[in-house]
C-alpha cells in the first residue's frame, strides 16, 4: 500500500512539475474589458498597436523586458532585465514598482488573482505581429 501511495504522488508531482500549462486559465472577455478599464489608457494591443504613454502590448507574454522598438522605457526598465512570463506579470501587476524600482509606470497594482488571471487570459490572445 506504502508503495502505491508513492508511486501516486510521484507521478502527480512529475505531472505538475514537467506539464506546461496554459498561461492563464482566466476569463478574456472579463479580462478585455479590465484591461480598457485599467489599461488602454497608456496602453495599445490588437491590431495596429502602437506605443502611447507605454508600450503596445502585443506579444508581452514571453518578451524581454524593453525591447519594443516604437518606446522610450525609463532606464529602470531597461536595466531590469526580465522576460514577462506568467510569474514576472503576476508580481508586477500586483506592485509594478516593488519589481522595477524606478519605473515610469503610474499603477498603484492589482490584488485580486481572479482579475489578474482574467488579465493574462486576454493578454495571451494576442501574439506579437
Amino acid at each position: 500500500m506504502k508503495k502505491i501511495a508513492a508511486l501516486t504522488f510521484a507521478s502527480l508531482l512529475t505531472t505538475g512539475l514537467f506539464s506546461t500549462p496554459s498561461l492563464a486559465a482566466g476569463d478574456v472577455q472579463a479580462g478585455e474589458k479590465l484591461f480598457k478599464r485599467l489599461c488602454s489608457g497608456c496602453h495599445q494591443i490588437g491590431e495596429s498597436a502602437r506605443a502611447s504613454f507605454g508600450p503596445q502590448l502585443n506579444g508581452v507574454i514571453g518578451r524581454q523586458s524593453a525591447v519594443t522598438t516604437d518606446y522610450v522605457y525609463s532606464d529602470a526598465m531597461k536595466s531590469a532585465n526580465l522576460v514577462w512570463n506568467r510569474e514576472t506579470l503576476i508580481a508586477y501587476l500586483e506592485a509594478p514598482k516593488k519589481v522595477v524600482p524606478g519605473t515610469r509606470m503610474i499603477f498603484w497594482g492589482l490584488s485580486d488573482p481572479e482579475k489578474i488571471e482574467d488579465l493574462l487570459a486576454y493578454l495571451q490572445t494576442f501574439p506579437a505581429e
